[in-house]
């Protein structure tokens, strides 16, 4: 699973370098978080209506399916990842699947290992870039007469770098490969759905702080 990520502030040129993406007029660029969690609002990429540029939008993590109606209170299923082996399948995720996919701009991730109490968090990142995107999927629902977008991040086995800390990581994207997932009609995903890379990451143990989402600054990737 990847539940909590970690994201830099970058400027719009930034943004526009590494992704592609256009600055919105008037609107400062996304503020940086280090403690990103399901249910709060974090920005993702997609292409535009026409398909021909991306844009930045702001949405909830957690994706509520296109035909869900009911009251999140009702909600009982949980969405904040997509297992990349059956997310063509799964009713909640095959429609965005096939027709809404985004990216997720991250500078790393957390997970915990081991049991119970004992859990000890990791921060991961990757070694060349500051600046760097989840495969993702986003979909738009309509409830009590409100629109809401949400979003979900994909999760792959683990390479062997990983594999010692957790048994799922999230499908990290190459750059050369954001367009290929963005865009449905260029073919079978499958192959990005790969594990990243060992020789590209770097873990290292972190501060239990990471365990409430109240803590958000910088000092929570300190090694200990």
């Amino acid at each position: 699973m990847c539940g909590r990520f970690f994201r830099e502030a970058f400027n719009w040129e930034e943004y526009a370098a590494s992704l592609g993406t256009h600055e919105i007029a008037g609107v400062e660029a996304p503020p940086g978080t280090y403690n990103a969690a399901p249910t709060q609002m974090q920005p993702v990429i997609r292409l535009t209506l026409d398909g021909r540029a991306r844009e930045l939008a702001p949405m909830q993590w957690g994706l509520i399916p296109s035909w869900w109606t009911k009251p999140l209170s009702e909600k009982k299923f949980t969405s904040f990842n997509a297992q990349a082996e059956t997310v063509h399948e799964k009713p909640v995720f095959r429609g965005a699947f096939r027709h809404k996919r985004c990216l997720v701009p991250v500078s790393g991730y957390y997970e915990w290992s081991g049991y119970g109490k004992t859990k000890t968090p990791f921060a991961f990142r990757l070694r060349n870039r500051r600046l760097f995107c989840l495969a993702g999927l986003w979909d738009v629902a309509h409830i009590d007469g409100s629109e809401i977008q949400t979003f979900t991040i994909l999760t792959t086995k683990p390479n062997d770098f990983t594999a010692g800390i957790h048994d799922r990581m999230p499908v990290i994207l190459s750059q050369e490969n954001y367009g290929w997932w963005l865009d449905p009609s260029k073919g079978d995903p499958a192959p990005l759905f790969e594990p990243f890379p060992n020789e590209d990451m770097m873990a290292w143990a972190i501060g239990n702080a990471v365990g409430s989402v109240r803590n958000n600054y910088p000092e929570l990737l300190e090694e200990v």
